[in-house]
């Protein structure tokens, strides 16, 4: 299954942390911004070529440090057109450069819908007998909301296609807890919906141990997380809320099994921004980045 090639990156690069690439216009250089202006206008064109250029200086910074990347889909799709082929664009750098890709969509529905879902990101769109790879990522996130019957078109596509998925499960967000944390038969909402990975799990399971169906647990609550663990022992987790959100390493320490796997931790704003931070120059964006990866690695290694 799809996770054990993330878990053969993690090993290799020594790093079990992704890098999220969520651009906002904001976040690029003036200088990259500048030229894209010059070039295509300040519209959605030049500020979709502007981050395509901030992208690739960051995947060429950081692709013998991290094992994966994380897309989120919102920050490409409210640039429109222009905005979703750097997506794209994006994600095939990425796949040269031997990268791990992780697509932030949250996607889910029920039936014909929910399978049109997972063709898009997932498995192949047929075209009058032709099948065709529409995205081509190797894991997606879902949300769980609308249960089984809408989980099974992807599982069913991480089974063919050897693919995986994230399901949200105890996310990093101060109202997380309005829905997850109510209680259901005297469990919160959070372990029923683990109990509901471990079951899209089931068949999936790989030579690494984990299965197809991994699980988002935020690191800005370590005590459910440490619970989570122990509820879903076979599913991997990405980890969002590190750094800019206020969880450290020894928030996510819970997420980990013993021998220092089970999780991947997610950094965004802290690596893309890193430049903003101390004395680098904006030209150096790309290196302050590196730096930063460098830096999260060391200190997640210390806790795990």
């Amino acid at each position: 299954m799809s996770f054990d090639l993330l878990v053969k990156k993690i090993k290799e690069k020594g790093n079990p942390s992704v890098a999220g690439l969520d651009p906002k216009i904001e976040y690029v250089p003036e200088y990259i911004r500048k030229k894209a202006y010059t070039q295509y206008g300040q519209n959605l064109k030049g500020a979709s070529e502007a981050i395509w250029e901030f992208n690739k200086g960051l995947i060429d910074a950081l692709y013998d440090v991290v094992p994966a990347v994380k897309p989120q889909s919102a920050f490409y799709e409210m640039y429109g057109l222009h905005g979703e082929e750097i997506m794209h664009r994006t994600i095939e750098y990425a796949k040269e450069k031997g990268l791990y890709i992780i697509l932030d969509v949250k996607r889910n529905d029920i039936g014909s819908t929910a399978e049109a879902y997972s063709k898009a990101y997932l498995g192949r769109t047929e075209v009058d007998g032709v099948e065709c790879d529409a995205c081509g990522v190797d894991c997606v996130t879902v949300n769980p909301y609308l249960g089984t019957d809408g989980i099974m078109p992807f599982v069913n596509d991480c089974k063919k296609y050897n693919k995986a998925i994230f399901s949200l499960v105890k996310t990093s967000n101060p109202s997380s807890g309005e829905l997850q944390d109510l209680i259901s038969d005297d469990k919160h909402i959070y372990e029923k919906v683990a109990e509901c990975v471990n079951k899209w799990n089931e068949d999936t399971v790989g030579d690494s141990g984990y299965g197809a169906v991994g699980a988002v647990v935020g690191a800005t609550y370590p005590a459910q997380a440490e619970v989570l663990r122990k509820l879903m022992p076979k599913s991997y987790f990405l980890v969002p809320g590190y750094g800019a959100q206020g969880g450290g390493a020894q928030g996510v320490k819970p997420c980990f099994n013993d021998d220092g796997m089970g999780a991947i931790v997610n950094s965004s704003r802290g690596i893309m921004c890193a430049y903003k931070q101390g004395d680098w120059k904006e030209e150096q964006f790309a290196e302050a980045a590196r730096a930063e990866a460098v830096r999260m690695r060391e200190d997640l290694i210390s806790v795990i």
